[in-house]
């Protein structure tokens, strides 16, 4: 896959104004990759399981149609792959009949159908369905596809964030609107009672002002009354300015992943333009390194890269190593982090300074003892290298949920390095 149909795509999604400028953008990368393949936008209805809605590209714009279809009619292990998410997972020999019911265009020949699953707030949120020509030799569309439907899941949860966000200030809005508006209705009529109750009894003849002044009684007991409802609705709406702020308080930190994930699109873009212009490949090491490093805010990171020799690795671009340690320094599969991690091809995570001090495998130079994360790039089966992240900026701890994130960015890492065979090419330059 050209590196220039991922750039595209960047550009595109980081424009987008709507989800429907988002799926058109997707299918038209899909349309670089594979003009016989179609891809499907697919809401989820997580209450009852049911995919509700197909959202398809047609000549530049997006066609709704509705949808009554439920997840379990699939198999068990696709719907476990599909609730997981990242991957794409294939329907099999009941391609067609499913892509009939979820009403995909006829292909002409026999098909095969992948579905991956888009979460958002840790429910399944919607999923993609990509319909390709069945192929006999040659790779799939839906593993070159796969990168640029990990781009569409950041900028669906772009737009999942700012509808969530929209959402509840509109409830917020309209609960605080009809306490007041009933607060102020209710003692409009009760001012108008005692008023009438007084005039009448101003009004009345000597026989009727014991009845009136016990009619004026009544009122004012009534008032008394609504005086301590009132009260009671005034620590309502005192409470509802309560969850208000707290609302507020939950945006601004979605606003923040939002700005998180706005940073990883530009940092993205950028190095896939540095990847297109096929620039040194010394220059390009650096950026891949930085695109992780920046996003994740290590202050001390490297970037390993297989080398000739059998189960041995190479220094290839580093931040913040001690300046005895050079690029081209060679490490030995199996030994220490980067080695142990290349060795069994699993990330390792240490989340806090307490935990680290009790990692025998920190006693390594390309790591300090606080939260640090390493992870193998693995790309087709094959391993690529290993990328490692620690000393995070102001003393913040790696956790679970940025596995994830390397795990992102480490996918486009390995399918740059691989298309500019940046192992190879950076080997001879160190060596020039």
């Amino acid at each position: 896959m050209p590196e220039s149909t991922l750039a595209s795509l960047a550009h595109a999604l980081a424009a987008a104004t709507d989800l429907d400028a988002a799926v058109v953008a997707l299918s038209e990368g899909l349309w670089e990759i594979d003009r016989g393949a179609v891809v499907s936008y697919l809401p989820v209805n997580a209450r009852d399981g049911l995919l509700v809605a197909s959202h398809q590209w047609d000549e530049g714009r997006v066609v709704r149609a509705p949808l009554d279809v439920a997840l379990r009619q699939f198999s068990e292990e696709l719907v476990q792959r599909v609730q997981a998410g990242g991957t794409f997972g294939d329907v099999g020999d009941e391609s067609d009949t499913f892509a009939r019911m979820l009403q995909l265009p006829e292909l002409g020949e026999s098909g095969e159908l992948a579905l991956r699953g888009i979460r958002f707030d840790g429910e399944l949120s919607a999923v993609l369905a990509l319909y390709e020509p069945r192929r006999v030799f040659g790779q799939r569309v839906a593993e070159r596809f796969a990168a640029l439907a990990a781009l569409f899941d950041l900028a669906h949860a772009r737009f999942a964030e700012r509808e969530a966000r929209s959402e509840a200030s509109r409830t917020l809005e309209d609960v605080t609107q009809r306490v007041h508006g009933e607060y102020v209705a209710r003692l409009a009529g009760l001012e108008q009672q005692l008023s009438l109750a007084r005039d009448a009894a101003q009004h009345a003849g000597a026989g009727e002002a014991l009845q009136r002044e016990r009619e004026v009684a009544k009122a004012a007991e009534e008032v008394r009354r609504t005086g301590a409802r009132v009260r009671a609705l005034e620590h309502q709406v005192t409470a509802a300015v309560g969850q208000l702020e707290q609302a507020h308080i939950e945006l601004h930190r979605r606003s923040e992943g939002l700005r998180q994930r706005t940073r990883t699109i530009y940092l993205l873009d950028r190095v896939l333009a540095m990847a297109a212009e096929q620039v040194d490949p010394r220059r390009l090491a650096e950026g891949l390194l930085a695109l992780v490093g920046d996003d994740m805010q290590a202050l001390r990171c490297s970037l390993f890269l297989r080398a000739p020799e059998p189960d041995t690795l190479y220094l290839a671009a580093s931040r913040g190593l001690a300046p005895y340690v050079r690029e081209g320094s060679r490490i030995t599969v199996g030994q220490g982090v980067a080695g142990r991690v290349a060795s069994t091809r699993k990330p390792l995570l240490v989340v806090d300074a307490s935990d680290a001090q009790a990692q025998p495998l920190l006693r390594d130079e390309y790591l300090t003892t606080g939260s640090f994360i390493s992870f193998p790039l693995v790309i087709r089966d094959q391993l690529l290298g290993v990328v490692n992240l620690t000393n995070r900026a102001q003393r913040g701890l790696f956790v679970e949920e940025d596995v994830e994130r390397v795990r992102l960015l480490g996918l486009v890492i390995s399918l740059i390095a691989v298309e500019a065979r940046l192992p190879e090419a950076l080997l001879v330059r160190i060596h020039e």
